[in-house]
């Protein structure tokens, strides 16, 4: 018996997703999966459908057909409130504009990861033995420490960036998904953010599913995927 499944963090089975009003799908996509701590980069040009499945893939949207599973919860069992806890306990997010709280110290905006989930704040505390001092130490281990009380206003677009990533790994998330995040960056602070991400992520044996419409960035990943070619839809698709 094939016990594959059991073991990913995301297993998504014949998945078809429409937006209302339209008479084809957007998504559909046979399977797709993530392994425990695997670094795996989705790509494809802007419009392809790669938020869209990220939506998916944390219960914001939901499929007409079609099974999503995540640490073996099966998404479709949960009210839309668990869906959040449940988002909220398991993902670290890293947005393409990065949403940090502008006017709140940048300790302040890594803590929010935790809280809205106790579970994060136990792993935090059993890592580092407060959510403030893992904070810290991310901040420091991303050379952030000494704008630990400083605005987030005030930071350059590579500190909010790496304010971001901090906030999305505080409690030791199994999944961090990176929504375009190095698309404000030149070649070598591009180069530089996914290094820093895959140390943080590794230490502590976070998974990495990110998408961008830049295929450059593929080397580095264990496994790098086409959206365009894991989608089987002709219809009209949203980025």
């Amino acid at each position: 018996m094939n016990s594959e499944p059991a073991r990913m963090l995301i297993d998504l089975r014949e998945l078809e997703f429409g937006w209302p009003g339209s008479k084809s799908p957007a998504l559909c996509i046979g399977q797709f999966t993530l392994a425990p701590a695997e670094k795996l980069f989705l790509y494809g040009p802007s419009g392809c459908g790669k938020s869209t499945l990220l939506a998916l893939l944390a219960g914001i949207h939901w499929p007409q057909t079609g099974q999503i599973k995540i640490l073996g919860q099966d998404l479709a069992a949960l009210s839309a409130s668990a869906r959040d806890q449940f988002r909220a306990d398991h993902m670290g997010y890293v947005f393409q504009q990065f949403n940090l709280l502008p006017y709140l110290p940048v300790l302040q905006n890594v803590l929010l990861g935790c809280r809205f989930s106790r579970q994060r704040q136990q792993r935090a505390r059993a890592i580092a033995g407060t959510p403030e001092r893992q904070a810290m130490d991310l901040l420091e281990r991303l050379d952030l420490g000494g704008l630990a009380s400083q605005q987030a206003r005030q930071l350059s677009v590579g500190q909010q960036q790496r304010v971001a990533v901090a906030r999305a790994l505080i409690g030791a998330p199994e999944i961090l998904i990176a929504d375009e995040p190095t698309s404000a960056l030149d070649e070598a602070r591009r180069d530089a953010f996914v290094s820093l991400l895959f140390d943080c992520a590794s230490q502590q044996q976070t998974a990495v599913l990110m998408v961008s419409h830049d295929a450059r960035l593929a080397s580095g990943f264990d496994r790098s995927l086409s959206l365009p070619e894991l989608n089987t839809a002709n219809g009209d698709m949203h980025a």
